[in-house]
């Protein structure tokens, strides 16, 4: 008889203890998600700074050509320093990349009217670069967005969302380009 008295406690301790495996499991899938986000920004920090190195190269051979415009080359470069100073939010940062990715298709619109560049070798193989970049960029962009979903998913939902509260976790910002005009990659001229 005794026997049966210890069935409840084991029931309950077994039940107990799957609770304490689940919590544990959750806990470690959050922190492993919310890791795969840094580590896929970080991505995308390595993408956007290739990118900003390209350019001081591309509008010193803009510059040769079209000497006269220089306030678009001012432009680029003054876009170029906030989006690499830029290290808030990734909406923060999206915000400086519309307004530096915006520069860039004002140069690329100038480089249309000089013949002698768009025939340059020099520029042509920065634009290529360039144009590769992007689409790096747009790469590391997609795999981003998509740990920040599967983190933010785990986060809301019932009962995970438990986990999350109690340790803190918060969604993370999606990184987005605000108009579909500056989702695409800036044209290069040729």
């Amino acid at each position: 008889m005794a026997q049966s008295n210890y069935a409840p406690l084991i029931v309950a301790g077994i039940a107990i203890l799957l609770i304490l495996i689940w919590f544990i499991a959750t806990f470690n899938v959050m922190v492993r998600l919310r890791n795969q986000c840094r580590e896929s920004w970080s991505g995308i920090d390595t993408e956007l700074k290739r990118r900003y190195d390209l350019i001081p190269n591309l509008v010193e051979c803009v510059k040769g050509y079209a000497a006269h415009e220089r306030e678009t080359l001012e432009r680029v470069v003054e876009a170029r320093s906030r989006a690499v100073a830029s290290t808030g939010s990734p909406a923060s940062q999206a915000k400086d990349e519309n307004v530096f990715v915006g520069a860039l298709k004002s140069l690329f619109a100038v480089a249309e009217g000089y013949p002698n560049l768009k025939a340059s070798q020099n520029f042509l193989a920065l634009q290529e670069e360039l144009a590769n970049t992007e689409d790096r960029i747009q790469a590391a962009r997609r795999f981003y967005n998509a740990n920040v979903r599967d983190l933010n998913t785990r986060i809301q939902v019932i009962p995970s969302n438990l986990v999350a509260a109690l340790f803190g976790f918060h969604p993370e910002e999606f990184f987005e380009i605000d108009s579909a005009a500056e989702r695409a990659a800036p044209k290069a001229a040729i």
